[in-house]
Parts: C-alpha cells; structure tokens; sequence
C-alpha cells in the first residue's frame, strides 16, 4: 500500500518531505531497508533544493544484498516462464499508468528537459515488453553426436549480476541492464548513481515490488565507492555490468578481472559527426544541434567533433551560433525550455575549463558559455585542432566543436584519431561515398545520414578502444552478455572404457 501511494502522490512526492516516499533514508533489499553506510542527499540540479534522502549502502549491505540474491535466484529460474514474463508485463502497465509521476522525478533528478523524460519511460516500457517475450526464446542448440547419446548447448544465467548505472539517463539506463539480467534468469544487485538514486532504481524497486517479482531477486542500494568496490568484489556476484566514464570503467575492469569475473563496460565517447561538401546545410545544423545540446550534451554519443567540409564549415559555424543563441535555458520543471542544467558544479567547471583551455589555444567562440548556478548555455567552438582539449576530451557538456576538413581521406584521419571508438554519424546524398568512409572508421555505432546520438533496445549498443571492452547492450546480445554457454551430453548408459 506504501508503494501505492507514494507512485499516486504526484504533488507530495517530489520534495524534500521524507513522510511520502518510502525509501526515505532507505534501499531496497528484501523490502524498504535501512542502510548501514548513513544517508544519501538527493539535489535537484536546476535549484539545489533537497529532493530526497536517500540510504547508504556499505560494504556489510552489499554482502547480505549478493548473499540474498544468489538464494533468490535458483527460485527464479525454477519459475515457469510463463510467470517470469508476467512479472515483466505487469511492470511495464504499471510504468505506463505513473508515467507522469516517474517523468517529473527524471526532470527534476537529472535536470531533463520532458521529452528526453518521456523518451526514457516509453523505452523502459519497449524494454519490459522485450523481456518478457525472451522467455519464449530458444535457449540453446542441439549439437552433432554419434551413437545413442544427444548433446546440448544451452544458455545457463551467471547467477547474480551487479550493476552500476550513471545519471544522466538513469531511468533507461538501469532499465537496460536489469531487466536484460532478469530476463536471462540471473538476479541483480543495483547501485545507481548517488546522484540520481530516485530515477535510477529506487522508482523501478517499487513498481517491481507491486508487480510481484519475486523477493530478493532485485536489489536497490544507492552508494559511492565503497559500495561499487565491494560489489565488484563479492563471490556471490559473478559478473559486473557497468555504464560510465572509461576513467571509472578502467578501474572496474582491472578489478573484476582480479576475481575472474566478467564484466561489460559501456564507457564514454569522442563521437564524430562527419558533414561532407554535399550535405544539405539546414539538415546538417538540425543534427548538430540534436547531437551536442540533447540533454545538455551529456551523453555519451554525444557529437564531440564536428568534422565540416572546409566549403561549408564558416556558414555551418555561422548557423550553428545563430541557433545557440536562440534556444531557451532554464528550469525544465517549471519552463519550457530546450535546455535544462548539468548535473552539478562540478560538471560545470569541468566544461569551462575544456573550453577556456581551448580558446586560450586558438579556437574562436562564436557563442555560449556559463550561465548562473550549474547552468551551461549551448555553445559553438569554431577552428579547433586536433592538439586542443575540445577534439581530445569528452566534454559531456552542450558543447559544438567545429573542425573543417579538405578531403574525404581527411575527414577519416580525423574521426578516428581519438582513443574512444562510440559512435559517429556521416552526412551525404551519396550513400557510396559514406559508405567507404563508414567501413574505414573504428566506431561500435554507425549512422549514414543521421547524427549519432541512437539508442534501441533491440539493437547491440556499445564501443571500440576506451569506448568500451567489446561488450555489447541490446537485443541479441544481451544473450552473449547475460548467460554464459554450458555443454551438457545425455546418454542412456555409461559407456565402457578401455583402460
């Protein structure tokens, strides 16, 4: 009933009152559970008003979190799939029926404007949808065998899945990786980002609870670095799946693979949007924009690099500062605006200082810059070189950064110098022409004729080089990710054997 009411109490339930909701001071494990690491404080990026309180987890609470879950898990996969995939579809009507609420605390959490909220919730939605139906899916292949005997390869779950989600699409984001994990038989243990703890797994804890999924099988606790450590750790936690910054993935894959456990890192990018003479120029500008100012730039297929043919480059700079200017920055809360704040000062100053450090080396601002509190206004860089820290760094803010090229062969050369290997999107009527310059670049995600910010549940998501370890999110290879592939052979009677 506590659930309930707090998913219906639109008005109450978005504030600093800690008599609402039910994770005040709270995680989820085995139920509402204090936590032994302290409390958490939840601020909203666009006020710095309190939001929520939150638990800690420590590294005893990821302990008895890994131990539950692994108990959990073998009555899970126990379960008929019939009842599985009803957990999953009545999670997803329950998502539909609260949208509004969850797209306020999206909002109000991460400083989303509403349609990029909107987008998280129907995503989530397709998601559970997608899960549910996987539990019709064949889960293995009869292999050859000689004689009487039959031999199997079938797709067995790891267990218990840790997962560490980030905050600038936390709602997805965590979707993503738990219910790819569910729906292959394992059970999670979650920690979201502290800073977005709400929408990044406490608000999917209580839909799930009401939806019935079994308890103990999905575990919420919000924490920092001592909680990741320890989940990474833990022997009932066979593998890590972590979304991040490739500074923090480096360190979660040398950890896991001291304890032998795989690990999927989806990690940042560098992305490039490659805008060939040919292109039409109001189509190119509408994608620029999409591809650095969607969500203040934080995402990590953002378009870090604006690669334009030098014939267009001066009036691509030209438009692309024009709209800059035009476009509102504000509370997405209270205002209608098109973009909305970054996640916090820290953030912020490190923004300022990739394009303060870039003017000071040559490259002209043609418009943007902060604003007041963790406000960042869409800004256009122009002339910038590959020697500058807005080609080499992610800049994770809402940031265009122009580089012109002479030739194809260039336009290559340029995309892919950069150690990260995301994403990139390539502007052209002659799709033979892209498509000589998609087959050379070291990109995991690649778009002829749309800019590079894409994600589909449905479809493999993720990166080359320090974009990520070869894993992959989404759709097929969520089987490669999630289960792990065991041989089994059956024979009547055991054979003879001459020794």
């Amino acid at each position: 009933m506590g659930n309930k009411r707090m998913l219906e109490t639109k008005g109450s339930a978005v504030n600093a009152t800690s008599e609402v909701h039910p994770w005040h001071c709270k995680g989820w494990s085995g139920g509402w559970t204090t936590l032994s690491g302290g409390t958490i404080q939840v601020e909203e990026p666009a006020t710095g008003d309190l939001l929520a309180e939150v638990g800690r987890a420590s590294t005893q609470d990821v302990r008895r979190a890994a131990r539950a879950a692994r108990a959990a898990q073998h009555g899970w996969i126990a379960l008929p799939y019939q009842e599985r995939g009803a957990s999953f579809r009545r999670a997803a009507t329950l998502v539909e029926s609260r949208a509004a609420l969850i797209r306020d605390w999206i909002v109000r959490e991460t400083g989303a404007v509403k349609l990029k909220a909107q987008f998280e919730i129907t995503s989530v939605v397709h998601l559970l949808h997608e899960a549910a139906a996987v539990q019709t899916q064949p889960r293995g292949l009869v292999l050859p065998a000689d004689g009487g005997s039959l031999s199997l390869a079938r797709r067995v779950p790891h267990g218990v899945v840790g997962v560490i989600t980030p905050f600038n699409f936390p709602f997805i984001l965590t979707g993503r990786a738990i219910l790819a994990a569910l729906a292959m038989g394992n059970a999670v243990v979650l920690k979201p980002d502290p800073r977005t703890p709400v929408s990044g797994g406490l608000l999917l804890a209580s839909i799930f609870a009401e939806a019935g999924l079994p308890e103990d099988l999905l575990h919420v606790l919000p924490g920092d670095v001592e909680a990741g450590e320890a989940l990474v750790a833990d022997p009932d936690i066979a593998m890590i799946s972590f979304t991040g910054s490739t500074a923090v993935g480096r360190k979660i894959g040398a950890l896991a693979g001291g304890h032998l456990k795989k690990v999927a890192l989806e990690l940042g990018g560098k992305n490039a949007l490659i805008i060939l003479d040919d292109a039409d120029l109001d189509r190119a500008v509408s994608n620029g924009a999409w591809a650095s100012w969607l969500h203040q730039g934080q995402i990590c297929m953002s378009a870090g690099r604006h690669l334009v043919h030098k014939s267009l480059a001066e009036a691509y700079a030209e438009r692309m500062a024009e709209k800059a200017r035009a476009l509102p920055v504000g509370n997405p809360f209270t205002e209608e605006v098109a973009l909305g704040p970054l996640i916090n000062r820290v953030q912020l100053e490190r923004v300022r200082r990739i394009v303060d450090d870039s003017i000071a080396a040559g490259a002209r601002l043609l418009a943007g810059g902060p604003g007041q509190g963790n406000f960042f206004n869409p800004t256009v860089l122009d002339r910038v070189t590959p020697e500058m820290p807005a080609f080499r760094e992610e800049i994770f803010g809402p940031v265009v950064s122009i580089t012109a090229f002479e030739d194809d062969e260039q336009a290559v050369r340029l995309a892919n110098d950069t150690e990260y290997g995301l994403s990139a999107g390539i502007l052209s009527p002659s799709i033979e022409r892209a498509k000589r310059i998609a087959d050379q670049l070291n990109v995991g995600l690649l778009h002829i004729n749309d800019q590079t910010v894409h994600d589909d549940g449905t479809m493999p998501m993720g990166g080359f080089g320090a974009s990520g370890n070869g894993s992959r999110h989404g759709g097929p290879a969520n089987w490669d990710e999630f289960t792990q592939w065991q041989w089994m052979t059956i024979k009547e009677k055991p054979p003879l054997y001459p020794l």
